[in-house]
């Protein structure tokens, strides 16, 4: 669950970092925006070294979290239900995820 967990904050951490720039360069939003952009993909980088996995592993595992969030973001922030065709992705992807990220070791 730790593991889990541990994900779905580091994918939240990048999509912000990512967001608030897009908000500036697209939505003309303040630069200022840019401030926490920075803090939160530190956080980012810094969540990511959490992780008790070799660091390509977790890399790869990882990925499919964050497909899953970005989704949700698209539901959630930007208003868009996503289609069954990223239902159906996401659920591979998290597959993927859990392959690697549980197998035995």
């Amino acid at each position: 669950m730790r593991t889990v967990a541990l994900y779905l904050v580091t994918a939240l951490a990048e999509i912000i970092g990512c967001y608030l720039p897009w908000l500036w360069l697209k939505q003309g939003e303040s630069a200022w925006l840019l401030l926490p952009a920075a803090a939160s993909l530190a956080a980012f980088a810094w969540l990511l070294t959490l992780h008790d996995a070799a660091s390509g592993r977790v890399y790869a595992a990882y990925g499919g979290v964050y497909i899953g969030v970005a989704i949700l973001w698209l539901w959630v922030v930007d208003g868009i239900r996503p289609s069954s065709w990223d239902v159906a992705g996401v659920s591979v992807a998290l597959a993927g995820m859990g392959i690697i990220a549980f197998q035995p070791r």
